[in-house]
């Protein structure tokens, strides 16, 4: 099976990279299964039911996010009704939605889906290790095929989970920094790591917003209008190659791929 994670979707011009690029990437590569970070693809921050259903159709099968979660009130529907769309698994028991899944799609055995957040340099929530350990142990259950959006800050915490995971999961891949690490590799238990996929969506900014009011925010530290950039789009993500049987990584690759015209 051939899993396509996509990075941090920013803003119209990230969702139109998913839109235009990801139907090439699917035919290009045999990629069967999409799962891909939407919490920064509404204006840059949040998402709403609307933009969701729009990266559905766009080919992406499961929705993560991260700390942006709440930007935009709407996203209130999209976790009491939609089981495709993810929120971290450690958030405390009580909070809508769902932090894990297992999906099945015609001619494929059922791909399960994890979400979570780190704490270091974050905001506080539940121990994602305890919560990895509970919901890897859940999943397994029913698929050998589990992939894990860890959306943190900290590499050093990425990385712990990915070793503590090794070989239970299929993959590990990293999200929230929006910068594509150079890390991929194969653990020695069969999972695919990478540390951060990148963001999906204009390079030519400072992590997809405008580059000028941030620099006055820095030079200046008064408040200013981070407007996301427009110019050299691109998707960024990784492609790992798992075996269906097993369920472990047979190879990892990162994807950056420009949108023509930007």
């Amino acid at each position: 099976m051939k899993l396509l994670f996509i990075g941090d979707i920013v803003g119209e011009p990230g969702r139109k990279a998913v839109q235009v690029l990801l139907p090439r990437l699917r035919d290009r590569l045999g990629i069967q299964f999409v799962v891909a970070n939407g919490e920064n693809s509404a204006g840059g921050s949040g998402i709403t039911p609307r933009i969701a259903e729009e990266l559905f159709e766009s080919g992406v099968h499961v929705i993560t996010t991260g700390d942006h979660l709440w930007d935009q009130k709407e996203v209130v529907t999209l976790l009491e009704t939609e089981s495709r769309f993810l929120r971290p698994a450690n958030y405390p028991s009580g909070v809508s939605g769902y932090g894990s899944g297992v999906y099945e799609l015609d001619g494929l055995p059922p791909v399960g889906v994890i979400n979570l957040q780190g704490r270091t340099f974050m905001p506080d929530l539940e121990n994602p290790f305890r919560h990895a350990e509970i919901e890897v142990n859940r999943l397994r259950e029913r698929t050998p095929i589990i992939f894990v959006d860890f959306h943190a800050e900290a590499t050093s915490e990425k990385i712990a989970m990915g070793r503590m995971l090794d070989g239970r999961i299929s993959a590990l891949v990293g999200t929230h920094t929006h910068v594509q690490t150079a890390d991929e590799q194969l653990f020695p238990g069969g999972t695919a790591y990478l540390t951060d996929a990148g963001f999906t969506g204009p390079q030519a900014s400072v992590l997809g917003r405008e580059i000028e009011p941030v620099l006055r925010r820095f030079l200046l530290n008064t408040p200013q209008r981070f407007l996301v950039a427009r110019e050299d789009v691109r998707l960024h993500g990784a492609l790992i190659e798992i075996d269906e049987a097993s369920g472990s990584a047979r190879s990892i690759t990162r994807v950056a791929e420009r949108l023509e015209n930007t």
